[in-house]
């Protein structure tokens, strides 16, 4: 039994589609919590035969609902970041228009030899995500005693705004290059950009995490317009409605329950997958 066959689609067994389905609601899921749920759709679409481009473009477009329900979600940590939010945002789009860009304007063959780079460049990140955390945690600390400290000298003896803090410079220009990442790959933008985030922005790691969740929805936006204008003929909308409806599932999932998930097991699944992917990619090559 096959949905979907007509000409111009491909055509996708039902046990298919149910696995699409099931990889968007746990790429959802994590994209929510930390990111790198590209890891876990990517590869189910390049196995179930869709094109890499058409999979990667696809696919970010159908992250979308799931971006936004996880953004929404957290946009209670937002309070104290909204002005900083402003300028980072821009950065991001600028960066995924560029991205989207070149995705879309480099020949297909310079995608099927770069996204194994990417994917492996995106697992480290995965693997290695509990040391940056560590990391992240004590750069965080140091920044929260000299808030401390800096708030003990205010006559006004009120909390400081990291609003009225001025952000380092490399913060910009780092989510700028994200931005590029994720416009032409959008795997694992949401560890990166956490790895950003969480070093060089002056706030909490919920407040990270938030402005994280809002700036991967941008890029994905933003690519998605592009390819919606010149490049519609290569979408796969049947994908984009299976990742969009399950992608909002898991990221309301995510946003609930998801922190109650084991990281072990999160990192796991998406270390096998990505591996998967590479393996089918790389044998594409030769």
């Amino acid at each position: 039994m096959q949905l979907f066959g007509e000409s111009g689609t491909i055509p996708f067994e039902w046990w298919q589609v149910a696995l699409i389905l099931v990889a968007g609601v746990w790429a959802g899921l994590i994209n929510t919590i930390v990111g790198s749920g590209t890891l876990v759709t990517f590869p189910v679409l390049v196995t179930m035969g869709v094109p890499p481009v058409t999979a990667s473009m696809s696919n970010a477009m159908g992250l979308i609902a799931g971006n936004l329900t996880g953004a929404w979600s957290y946009r209670s940590e937002l309070g104290g970041v909204k002005h900083t939010l402003k300028k980072l945002i821009p950065c991001s789009l600028l960066g995924g228009v560029i991205g989207a860009a070149l995705l879309l304007t480099l020949p297909e063959e310079v995608f099927g030899v770069a996204a194994p780079i990417l994917i492996v460049v995106a697992l480290l990140f995965v693997i290695f995500q509990p040391r940056l955390q560590a990391m992240v945690r004590r750069r965080k600390a140091q920044q929260e005693a000299v808030a401390t400290a800096d708030t003990d000298m205010e006559t006004s003896g009120g909390e400081v705004d990291p609003d009225r803090s001025k952000q380092p410079l490399p913060l910009y220009i780092l989510v700028f290059f994200a931005g590029i990442y994720g416009g032409y790959f959008v795997a694992a933008q949401g560890v990166l950009l956490m790895g950003i985030l969480g070093v060089f922005l002056l706030a909490s790691m919920q407040a990270a995490n938030a402005v994280k969740n809002v700036l991967v929805a941008a890029v994905n936006i933003v690519a998605a317009l592009s390819y919606i204008f010149l490049a519609f003929d290569r979408i796969n909308w049947w994908v984009v409605l299976f990742i969009a409806l399950s992608s909002t599932l898991g990221s309301w999932l995510g946003a609930k329950i998801g922190k109650r998930m084991s990281p072990i097991v999160l990192r796991t699944v998406i270390v096998i997958l990505g591996v998967v992917a590479l393996i089918n990619m790389v044998s594409q090559l030769f």
